[in-house]
This record gives C-alpha cells, sequence and structure tokens, in this order.
C-alpha cells in the first residue's frame, strides 16, 4: 500500500522499517471509532462550508460502506497498511476518487488517532463498569446467603474477633463499588474531544471543534491543541484504575485459594472453575483464582509501561506514544477476561458453615469481647485487656478456652465477673453485638447488601 504521507522523500522506506513502524496490528480494533470519528468529521466540513453537500454525502455513503464492508468480512485489513486511518483512508480514497482525498482537510493523524483512542476507551470502560456490577450482584448473592456463617476474622493472618462471612465478602464490594467510580470518574476527566486540534497547533480552516465533540458523545473540545495531542494522561488515570480493580482481584483471589484449602476448608470451588494434577489424583487445583493473581503483574506491567514511555517525552506528538495502545488495550483485554471468569466462580462458590464456625471456636477471638465484658462493666479498658491477656495466657497453658474456664475461677480474679460471662463470650453474642454502622452484626450487615443491591447506574 503506498503511504499517504509520501512525498518530500524520495527512496523507499526499508521493509523491516516499515514493518517496525507499521501498528495495524493492534489499531486495527479502533477501525470502528477511526470511521465515526470520520463521519463527524465530514458532516462538519461541510457546515462551514469546507466541503459542499454532495461530497459529504458521498463521503458519509462511502465511510458506512468501508465500516459495512469491515464488519461483514467482505473488506479485509491490507498487512501493508502503517495504521487503521491510513487503511480506512486509503480504500475510501480508492473508491470514491478525488473526494475522498478531502476527508482528511483540517485533521492530521496526531489528532485522529487521540480521538480514537478515547472513543474506544469511553466504549470498553462501559464494558468493564457493568462486568464489575455483576460481580457485585454476585457478592450481594453470596453474602446474604451466608448472614448465619460466623468465621474467624483475622489480622495479621492471626485469628483475630468472629465475623460473618458475609461481612468478609462485602468487604470487596465495597472494594469494587468504588472501582466503578474510580473508572467512571477516569472517563469523565477523558470525555473531551481532541478532534480538530490538527497536528498541534489548530487549523486555519473555520471549523467547528464543538459540533464534532457534541456528535461524538464528548462534553466539549480539549481547550489546548498541544496538550489533545501530546498527552496520555488518561490513558496512565484508566491503567491505574485498572491496576486497582486487579489488586482488588488478586486479594479477593488469595482469600478464595486459602479458603479452599484443607487446611480451612471454608469453601469449595466448582468443578467448572477447578483444574486437577497430572500426577496426584486427589488435588483439586483453584487455578482460575491463581490465574487471576497472576495476571496482576500483567496490568500493573502495563501501568508501568505507559508511565515509562511518556516521562521523558517532549511536546507535542512523538512516534513514542504509539506505545500507548498495546498496554492499554491488554488490560482492558486481561481485566475483562478475569471478570468473566471470577464471577461465575464466585456465583457457584459453596460454603462450609460448620467448618467456619470450628474455626471461630479456635484461637481466642472472642478475647476483645470479654474484655469488652469488664469495661462495662466499669473496668478501665486497659485494665480488662491486661486481665483478658493473662486469662488467655493461662488457657493456652492449660489447653483450654476461655468458654470452659469455671465461673469460680473468673471471679477469682475479678469480682465483676458473673455468670452473663458465658453468655458475652458466646460467638453469636460477639458477633450480633457489633451494631455499630459497617460492623458485622447481623443488621448492619443486610444494610450493607441493600447498599451494594442499590448501587447507581455510572453514566
Amino acid at each position: 500500500m503506498a503511504k499517504m504521507w509520501a512525498g518530500r522523500a524520495a527512496g523507499q522506506l526499508d521493509q523491516a522499517a516499515d514493518d517496525f513502524n507499521s501498528s495495524l496490528r493492534f489499531d486495527s480494533r479502533m477501525y470502528r471509532q477511526d470511521i465515526m470519528g470520520s463521519l463527524a468529521h465530514a458532516a462538519m466540513l461541510a457546515k462551514c462550508g469546507i466541503l459542499s453537500p454532495a461530497e459529504r454525502d458521498q463521503l458519509t455513503e462511502g465511510l458506512m460502506g468501508v465500516l459495512e464492508d469491515l464488519e461483514s468480512g467482505k473488506l479485509s485489513l491490507d498487512p501493508a497498511a502503517e495504521d487503521i486511518h491510513m487503511f480506512v483512508e486509503q480504500v475510501l480514497t480508492e473508491r470514491l476518487g478525488d473526494v475522498g482525498k478531502k476527508l482528511h482537510t483540517a485533521r492530521s493523524r496526531n489528532d485522529q488517532v487521540a480521538l480514537d483512542l478515547r472513543l474506544w476507551l469511553r466504549e470498553e470502560s462501559g464494558k468493564v463498569q457493568t462486568q464489575l456490577r455483576a460481580l457485585i450482584a454476585v457478592i450481594a448473592d453470596q453474602a446474604e446467603a451466608n448472614t448465619d456463617a460466623i468465621v474467624p476474622g483475622y489480622t495479621h493472618l492471626q485469628r483475630a474477633q468472629p465475623i460473618l462471612f458475609a461481612q468478609q465478602l462485602l468487604a470487596y464490594g465495597m472494594m469494587f463499588s468504588r472501582d466503578i467510580t474510580r473508572i467512571g470518574d477516569a472517563v469523565k476527566r477523558m470525555n473531551e474531544s481532541p478532534l480538530g486540534a490538527c497536528a498541534l497547533a489548530g487549523t486555519t480552516y473555520p471549523t467547528d471543534r464543538r459540533m464534532t465533540a457534541a456528535a461524538l458523545g464528548f462534553d466539549g473540545p480539549c481547550r489546548n491543541s498541544i496538550d489533545a495531542v501530546s498527552d496520555r494522561d488518561f490513558c496512565v488515570e484508566l491503567l491505574s484504575a485498572l491496576a486497582t480493580v486487579m489488586m482488588h482481584l488478586s486479594r479477593f483471589s488469595e482469600e478464595i485459594i486459602l479458603w479452599s484449602s484443607w487446611e480451612f476448608h471454608f469453601v469449595e470451588l466448582s468443578d467448572a472453575y477447578t483444574t486437577g494434577s497430572s500426577i496426584m489424583p486427589q488435588k483439586k487445583n483453584s487455578d482460575m483464582a491463581e490465574l487471576v493473581r497472576g495476571k496482576t503483574g500483567r496490568v500493573y506491567g502495563d501501568l508501568m509501561g505507559t508511565l515509562t514511555m511518556l516521562k521523558g517525552l517532549p511536546l507535542a506528538y512523538n512516534k513514542d506514544m504509539q506505545e500507548d495502545k498495546e498496554s492499554i488495550f491488554d488490560a482492558f483485554d486481561t481485566v475483562e477476561q478475569c471478570l468473566t471468569v471470577f464471577t461465575p466462580m464466585l456465583a457457584s462458590l459453596k460454603t462450609h458453615k460448620a467448618a467456619m464456625y470450628q474455626a471461630a471456636q479456635r484461637g481466642f477471638i472472642n478475647a476483645t469481647d470479654l474484655a469488652d465484658y469488664l469495661t462495662r462493666k466499669g473496668m478501665p479498658f486497659r485494665t480488662a485487656y491486661k486481665l483478658t491477656g493473662r486469662l488467655v495466657a493461662d488457657c493456652v497453658a492449660k489447653g483450654q478456652v476461655l468458654e470452659n474456664i469455671p465461673l469460680e475461677y473468673y471471679q477469682a480474679l475479678s469480682p465483676l465477673f458473673g455468670a452473663d460471662v458465658y453468655e458475652a463470650i458466646d460467638l453469636h453474642t460477639c458477633v450480633e453485638r457489633r451494631t455499630s454502622e459497617g460492623g458485622t452484626g447481623k443488621a448492619s450487615v443486610l444494610s450493607q447488601i441493600a447498599y451494594l443491591r442499590a448501587l447507581p447506574e455510572e453514566k
């Protein structure tokens, strides 16, 4: 395919250099966005008197024909094309002649590619947000099914306090809800049109950038033409948001991996989302969760690669910026793939409530409640803390638990102890008394479920 930019250069581009320079293999996925941008541009040129209405109609019909042929498979991409922008323009010119050559009036590839990328990212961001809402719905369902499951809550991976398993799940629901708004915030800042900025300095033609911005669903045009074509902070921001999604998925995956081990045995993954061993017949491996955990590093790499690519670039556009697309495309592909598998994996997860409760009965996770019991009866908390610590140490030495200590022993340490101490340190009581907003008591947990189910649609 002949180079649309050929003019000054008299020599032929080296084949290896041509292949190296080409971005068609990855930016071809933006063909629809490229054509939509061109349609808006052609309409604007006609409105401003730069093209005639007849030329606009020819271009519109020609562009729609290219789109239909690409989507039907009638038209194949030319591997010799430099990028999707040049491919579309070349095909259009071959079909329309000189009229096709007029489309690029008052436009550069610099603003064209920035436009296409913003349009593509806006669409894909919406897909990820939809996937996250589906995941949150599953979390809410699983939480609702486990409002009676008591499990140890951990700090430092040490048993700490009794909680409802639902509360643990809902913590991730809250994280993912922020991910939705985080992506939405990035999209809002990205939603300005670079079209019409041209190469960097704008254009001498009497164009209407607000018309094309409105036609393409932007809030308005970018305010500075150099900034419009030379920055990719919107890619960095979205990559950061996607990396955060993956971080949350990875933490959740790690817990699912632990919970499904025989050492915990809190949950069981469906056979549909586990694999076996080639040599050990008893194995049921949580490979999907492990892969999500592993792919987190891939998205982190996409973010760091983009930051590194941008950090030393002078204004305005530089070819280095071609490297933005593979990273951002890979990140979205990875996140969407992970969510596609993770959500049904979680939906099909089964809980072993008895095993959870047995684990909660060990580790003195009601010790804080014992201290609170004494505090409610007038003992200073720090004094109650130390006395409870002494009791735990004695229990460890004697192989006992707090629930089995005779009342006489309690009362020998403090007259504040009464027969009601056993109810106070019962695990169900420990959970239900945590009525503070956001706590693990059932009423609070049900409120959290309702909150997640009522999340507004992010636009």
